[in-house]
């Protein structure tokens, strides 16, 4: 539908007492009357916008521009001496962005027209956009290092030296490419006993920085890193655009250690550079600023040791003409004989000394191993392993006395049982004999004229007893 015929509609519409345009048919000769509601208008109204345009490119100055942290869309409005118009460019859109809208900022913007149906206006749907004038990426570049430099991170103050001695080096680079074997051939060629630490990480592409970030926090984590190289080989500023990221410049700076950027351009500076202690224009350049602090400490140490002993040997001169002179004077003279004559004369004395000193010791031993004779003799381990003799011999001869009492009492109790054996009763029983008793057991039946037949008796055996009754004595 044409937009003049859409909006040249006629809208009156009757007074109440005259009832509604829907329900009264059209007067001969006019066009029937359409009424649209708002709803239904604002619909129209969008889709013949977004049929007659579709995709535009519009150019125009950036203000109100907002970003909704609920939703990570983008509001803003474009402008120019004679207009406006609302857009929004949706979180999707956003994320893909090189470089922050700010307000001011001249931009061309591609999207499609559109109608916001609960306020009835039309905007743009923004998909791009680009600054005009300067690139995206130089933009970002520079609001970024702008917003770093306001927050310190480039000052000079919190630049770290590089310690003289390394001995374990971090390196965040891709193993893929030229850097890491540059580093790892300098550094071996000029120092083989330092330790490297390597953490492969993505250098370019799609999530380069977050990898490069994680891999710094991970390498200076580590126990004993005492510097990290961070960088790459050479290439175009898409390609070199993970080391402008903010997420990169915060690893660094963040880094506990101190950290060489190593990206390989010569002339162009990253943020990385900025924020690191030293920048390398090279990999390589890294690798031999990383040491050449160790080729300093050694080069000094040389110097200070040559000037030590070039120190020395003129202190040697001085004091040499210096004995030469006083030689030479009157009264010094020959005194090189003097001193001979006393040398002697000390060593001398000095053989007496010894000599004295060796016969006091050797009478001081004589006399020490003397007293520790005498002491031997009332040495309590000495007199406690007699004792323990006496008291082994004692024990021995108690031992056998024991044995020999023992035998003699253990004889003299079997011969008593023997003889015991042969006198007891028991023994003339078991050769056949028995006793007799009477029937209460008082006392012993020697005579049968003492009991009378139907008497009861009781006849003990060698082995058990009998119940009789007399019937017959005789």
């Amino acid at each position: 539908m044409p937009t003049d015929d859409l909006f040249g509609l006629p809208f009156e519409s009757s007074s109440p007492e005259e009832g509604s345009d829907r329900d009264r048919p059209a007067p001969e000769g006019e066009p029937e009357r359409r009424v649209w509601t708002v709803t239904s208008l604002t619909a129209a109204i969008r889709a013949t916008i977004e049929t007659r345009f579709g995709e535009v490119w519009i150019e125009g100055e950036l203000s109100n521009c907002r970003l909704w942290q609920q939703t990570g869309h983008l509001y803003f409005t474009l402008k120019d001496s004679g207009a406006q118009i609302k857009g929004v460019m949706w979180r999707s859109a956003v994320r893909a962005l090189r470089f922050r809208p700010e307000d001011g900022l001249l931009v061309l913007a591609r999207g499609r027209l559109s109608v916001y149906d609960p306020k009835g206006e039309y905007q743009l749907v923004c998909e791009q956009m680009e600054p005009q004038g300067a690139g995206a990426l130089q933009l970002a570049f520079e609001q970024l290092k702008k917003r770093l430099s306001a927050e310190g991170l480039f000052a000079k103050e919190r630049k770290r030296p590089l310690p003289a001695l390394p001995r374990t080096i971090g390196i965040v680079t891709s193993l893929d490419g030229a850097a890491i074997r540059d580093i790892v051939q300098v550094i071996s060629r000029r120092h083989p006993n330092v330790h490297l630490v390597i953490r492969p990480a993505r250098v370019q592409g799609e999530g380069a920085a977050a990898d490069i970030a994680r891999g710094l926090a991970a390498v200076t984590a580590l126990a004993g890193v005492d510097v990290v190289i961070v960088g790459r080989g050479g290439g175009s500023i898409e390609d070199l655009w993970a080391f402008n990221e903010e997420v990169v410049a915060r690893a660094i700076a963040a880094s506990p250690v101190p950290v060489i950027s190593a990206v390989g351009h010569e002339t162009d500076f990253t943020i990385a550079d900025f924020v690191a202690d030293l920048r390398a224009p090279t990999p390589s350049a890294a690798a031999e600023m990383v040491v050449a602090a160790q080729d300093e400490f050694r080069a000094r140490i040389d110097r200070l040791a040559g000037r030590a002993a070039a120190a020395a040997r003129r202190r040697i001169e001085r004091l040499r003409d210096l004995t030469h002179r006083l030689s030479g004077r009157p009264g010094l003279a020959g005194w090189p004989a003097r001193v001979a004559m006393a040398g002697r004369d000390l060593a001398e004395v000095t053989h007496q000394l010894g000599r004295s000193g060796r016969a006091l010791v050797a009478t001081r031993e004589r006399r020490y191993h003397e007293l520790r004779l005498a002491l031997e003799t009332y040495d309590l381990r000495r007199q406690i392993g007699a004792v323990r003799a006496r008291l082994t011999r004692a024990e021995a001869l108690l031992r056998a006395a024991a044995i020999e009492t023992r035998t003699r009492a253990d004889a003299r109790f079997r011969d008593q049982a023997a003889r015991l054996e042969s006198l007891s009763p028991l023994a003339v029983l078991g050769r056949g004999y028995a006793v007799c008793w009477n029937e209460d057991r008082t006392r012993i039946i020697r005579d049968a004229s003492v009991v009378r037949p139907g008497d009861e008796v009781r006849v003990t055996l060698h082995r058990g007893e009998l119940a009789c009754r007399v019937e017959q004595g005789e």
